[in-house]
């Protein structure tokens, strides 16, 4: 008897060498063996664990850096990427000053409005992969360009992965917040997903950014994801572009 055509199911998936290693390696620095900021080892080494050629391990790294996930540095190695790096500083807070450069105005100035853990709601739980009632760490902060208000923020982060944060903490760290992320929880921010749409305030918003109630905002909603895809934070942004505008790439 004849055996039927295989299917899609049938056929073995391939994948090539270059990108089982760079999975290989992805797996190292999920699991923590490389930390932010760490030299990783040398391509012949990597070479000589994994049993492949040195440019099979080069080809990996390359996609690894123009994921930001790694950074070569001439003539040093090859380190991990962290958001404590000038070159990977605020790469996700996309808002820019119409006129002049970011260096000349400055980081922003951050007021923490409240942090405190709760309850996720369904709509939280369902955006981190959490369930209903698992506990959050929920945080509410301000920041400033010039001591002038630019962006309201709203941020939610599993209680479990961040435990012992405190508004103390996140005002008294001096860089961006998921520098501190991973140095303190040891939760590294890989890549987010966002949604934006026009909104207006309603009075608290209004009166926390210095704004009249009719003043058009730009709502930026955030899922960022650790390595894995695993989703870490939950950000509700509301931003000012009266004298900024909201800037991105798109390769």
């Amino acid at each position: 008897m004849s055996r039927p055509p295989a299917t899609a199911i049938d056929t073995p998936a391939f994948s090539p060498l270059y990108l089982q290693i760079k999975g290989l390696i992805l797996q190292g620095l999920q699991s923590g063996e490389w930390k932010p900021g760490e030299l990783i080892p040398s391509e012949m080494e990597l070479a000589a664990r994994f049993r492949v050629s040195q440019g099979t391990v080069r080809k990996a790294i390359d996609e690894l850096a123009g994921e930001n996930l790694l950074m070569r540095r001439q003539g040093k190695g090859t380190f991990v990427s962290t958001h404590a790096e000038r070159q990977v500083q605020y790469r996700f807070l996309r808002l820019r000053p119409d006129e002049g450069s970011e260096q000349a105005e400055g980081p922003a100035q951050r007021q923490i409005i409240e942090c405190r853990r709760l309850r996720a709601s369904a709509e939280v739980a369902r955006a981190l992969s959490l369930r209903t009632g698992d506990a959050v760490m929920h945080a509410r902060r301000v920041l400033s360009f010039a001591k002038t208000p630019a962006i309201l923020e709203d941020i939610w982060l599993p209680g479990q992965a961040f435990k012992g944060l405190t508004a103390e903490r996140m005002s008294g760290y001096n860089g961006p917040t998921y520098a501190m992320f991973e140095e303190d929880f040891g939760v590294r921010m890989v890549r987010a997903d966002e949604k934006l749409r026009a909104v207006t305030p309603n009075e608290e918003q209004a009166r926390l950014l210095g704004i009249s109630g009719c003043t058009p905002l730009l709502s930026v909603e955030r899922i960022a994801y650790t390595y894995n895809d695993v989703p870490m934070e939950l950000r509700r942004g509301l931003y000012r572009t009266d004298t900024h505008h909201y800037r991105n790439t798109l390769n």
